[in-house]
């Protein structure tokens, strides 16, 4: 049996909870909607950034890959100048002696001798051979102190050297390109004598 809308108002004004609840209800699910909404953003933006945060990846993986081929290119080219660095580094003993013989020969025979012209002959095929290879004497006397390319042996006073240069060198340094291949051991000056040790010692 069909009831009359008066019925139907007499049943909403006797359960005035239930309709206020079953409003209620819907409201709140509908503001959770809202606050869901705001939760999770706009989602052309969240990609948006995401796009981003991969470029900047991307970014990052090109420019370790570019530095690692720079380091690579490097390190070829290195080998490639250096690679006969250890012979030419146990070359240098021999000519030490060399130079040693020929020094010998000169005071025992002379400028003029046979040997000692014989052994400058080969002396200048071993300067050649040296620059053939980029391999360079280190310059000593007369230059300030410089411990990246010297060794001080010892060091003396000078009356003409200044302190801190190289009075003279007992053994030749020698680079190749710009790699140390043997510091030159070399005599420093410390400047003129100390007046008043001199005074003292003349007076002794």
């Amino acid at each position: 049996m069909k009831k009359s809308a008066t019925e139907s108002d007499e049943i909403d004004e006797q359960n005035p909870e239930k309709s206020d609840s079953e409003t209620g209800a819907s409201a709140s699910e509908g503001t959770e909607a809202d606050i869901q909404v705001e939760m999770d953003g706009d989602p052309v933006a969240k990609l948006e950034a995401e796009v981003e945060r991969w470029k900047d990846t991307a970014a990052r993986a090109r420019a370790d890959l570019e530095n690692f081929r720079k380091r690579m290119a490097r390190e070829k080219s290195d080998s490639i100048q250096y690679a006969n660095s250890s012979l030419l580094q146990s070359l240098i003993p021999v000519i030490d002696n060399f130079e040693m013989g020929m020094k010998a020969a000169k005071e025992a025979e002379g400028e003029d001798s046979v040997i000692f012209q014989g052994m400058s002959m080969v002396q200048k095929q071993l300067s050649d051979f040296l620059e053939e290879n980029h391999v360079q004497p280190i310059k000593a006397v007369g230059e300030s102190f410089d411990p990246n390319l010297h060794e001080a042996v010892k060091q003396e006073s000078s009356e003409i050297v200044p302190e801190g240069e190289v009075i003279y060198e007992l053994r030749r340094g020698y680079k190749l390109r710009d790699r140390l291949l043997r510091a030159a051991n070399v005599v420093v000056s410390t400047g003129p004598p100390d007046s008043n040790s001199r005074g003292v010692a003349e007076e002794g």
